[in-house]
């Protein structure tokens, strides 16, 4: 039988090995940790019996996923959950943007800007799964909905603060604009309204689910799967040459699928790897960091606006100019007082997670890449401007730096939990300029991770799409 090694067991390597199991091939996924799973892991992080998830929490794209959505994963257990309210925007003034999969819900947020809002998006709503179909390729690939992609194309070329410019009040430009920094990046730059655009049209087709039990049910699911089709998996190894794969494997693989980052891809293949690439790879662009924190609750969070108390995600920033300001000033390298915080509220329909005297919730701040400073206080502070009295109610906190997350996940680099810059040149060419983004140069064995399209998210397509390009080459 041909065999076949993927390094790495997060969502997109877990992709790879399925694709790869279910043409035929003898699969093993080699994984450093002690568990697999990458991002997708869910932990008991402050108190016992409070489950927060460790980095991925909300799934929009993996609801939508076209891999995930032929696998049928509720089969082995995975169930989605969704809040009343996707996501909230409070503001200083006491209003809130509200996203819903109830357009009429989201209308009533938006006021003098409901009909601008429903405009932008009902193209993408009409078409919304050929639309997906499409966003989660490789930016060059020739499309089977050609004027459905043209239409969202002629968009989200435009910068964030462009689109923001649509709408005359703040709770449309605030929602907008905080969807938007899903980027991680400037938002007065070409392609920065992309992200935007994508996640707030998922809001409204497929809404922004949570997994029940933690976002690890995606993994256990994933695992199942690939067990129905003979894969396995080896933890506590971590991979430092094409040898050690060999070694584990008992000789050298036909395919090695590589879900790591481009560097860690260089330094395992090694001088197998064409100059040309391996200077791409070391080319390769991270972003600004994430800054996690978990906390137990006592209660629940008591939002100045009603309706937050709703929301399954809560974007903390203030006006859309702030956010604006707070972004370029992150991706500087410069650490705001003020930073843009994202905050679930995943126990809200998920009661599995609390127990019953605390609920977890989770939050994280954009800062700096490789920050080593402690954003802490500041991102509890952004929770207490628009929620007075959360201190009182907070039992305990935990916190992880952006070197930690590295630490953890070395796919993490400097704590860029996108797993590369989503500048407008590598969302056109990521990890680099190919007609096949996914091949390194070297027969057999190519790159899976977020590092390639369609970029950050569980869904994984990369790991899809990755393992089409290695069965195409074994055919």
């Amino acid at each position: 039988m041909t065999t076949a090694a993927v390094v790495g067991s997060g969502p997109n390597g877990l992709a790879a090995a399925i694709r790869l199991a279910t043409a035929g091939l003898e699969v093993t996924v080699v994984e450093a940790a002690d568990r697999p799973g990458g991002g997708t892991l869910t932990s008991e992080r402050t108190l016992p019996g409070l489950l927060h998830d460790d980095c991925a929490a909300f799934h929009p794209t993996g609801v939508a996923s076209p891999f995930f959505r032929s696998l049928d994963l509720e089969r082995h257990g995975l169930r989605w959950l969704w809040p009343e309210v996707d996501l909230a925007h409070p503001l200083d003034d006491g209003r809130a943007g509200l996203a819903a999969r109830d357009l009429a819900e989201t209308a009533r947020s938006l006021g003098v800007d409901a009909e601008r809002w429903r405009r932008l998006f009902a193209p993408s709503l009409r078409h919304f799964e050929p639309l997906i179909d499409e966003v989660l390729q490789p930016v060059a690939h020739l499309p089977r909905h050609p004027v459905t992609l043209g239409r969202f194309g002629t968009r989200a070329v435009l910068p964030a603060t462009v689109l923001a410019r649509l709408f005359r009040d703040e709770p449309a430009k605030g929602l907008f604009t905080g969807v938007a920094a899903h980027s991680f990046g400037r938002l007065d730059t070409p392609f920065s309204g992309s992200v935007g655009l994508m996640l707030a049209a998922s809001a409204h087709a497929v809404g922004w689910p949570v997994a029940e039990g933690g976002t690890e049910a995606i993994t256990r699911a994933l695992l199942a799967e690939l067990a129905a089709h003979g894969g396995r998996v080896v933890t506590g190894q971590h991979v430092t040459s094409t040898d050690h794969v060999a070694d584990l494997l008992g000789g050298a693989p036909a395919i090695t699928m590589l879900d790591t980052n481009p560097r860690d891809a260089a330094r395992i293949l090694g001088p197998a790897l064409p100059t040309r690439i391996r200077r791409a790879y070391q080319r390769f662009r991270y972003g600004p960091a994430a800054f996690k924190v978990d906390i137990a609750l006592e209660g629940d969070i008591p939002w100045t606006n009603p309706d937050v108390r709703r929301a399954g995600t809560v974007h903390l920033g203030g006006s859309a100019a702030e956010i604006v300001q707070t972004e370029a000033e992150t991706t500087a390298g410069r650490m705001p007082q003020r930073p843009f915080v994202l905050l679930g509220q995943q126990y809200l329909v998920d009661p599995s997670r609390s127990t019953p005297e605390a609920n977890p919730v989770y939050a994280y701040a954009h800062v700096p890449h490789a920050y080593t400073g402690d954003a802490t206080e500041a991102i509890l502070d952004q929770v207490e401007r628009f929620a007075p009295g959360f201190r009182e109610q907070v039992l305990q906190v935990t916190s992880r730096g952006p070197m930690e997350l590295a630490a953890h996940n070395p796919n993490y680099v400097g704590g860029d939990i996108s797993a590369g810059a989503n500048t407008a040149r590598q969302l056109l060419a990521r990890p680099r300029l190919a007609v096949d983004p996914y091949a390194t140069g070297v027969p057999g064995t190519y790159l899976c991770s977020s590092a390639t399209p369609p970029g950050a998210g569980v869904h994984g397509m990369g790991g899809y799409l990755a393992a089409g390009a290695a069965l195409r080459h074994l055919r």
